[in-house]
């Protein structure tokens, strides 16, 4: 069963970079795009096996919103955490709450 752990103010993340927060012992790359959507995947690339996924850039690819891993520049989706490159592989992805204008991640 997943709990709800509170994060930080949604004014603290910077638009269309990523930042890392520690989650339940887990790292989780937190994203904010332009249009003000907030993403939360595992930050852990399994291809470089480190976690930098919170370094890379975001943007649409495909139709979907994406991040690119800034060491082999595979991408990821940001809704379901799914490879774009290898469908085999996958981060976490998780559910995000705004409340009173804070970010909130079920985990």
């Amino acid at each position: 069963m997943s709990s709800l752990i509170k994060i930080c103010p949604v004014a603290d993340l910077p638009v269309n970079l990523g930042v890392g927060a520690l989650v339940k012992g887990q790292q989780v790359a937190l994203f904010k795009l332009n249009n003000g959507d907030i993403y939360a995947i595992g930050n852990f690339d399994p291809f470089s096996e480190a976690n930098v996924l919170s370094r890379g850039l975001v943007g649409d690819l495909q139709g979907k919103k994406v991040v690119a891993s800034p060491i082999y520049k595979h991408h990821y989706n940001l809704q379901t955490g799914e490879c774009l490159e290898d469908s085999s592989v996958k981060v976490p992805a998780y559910d995000v709450l705004i409340k009173d204008e804070v970010l909130y991640v079920y985990a």
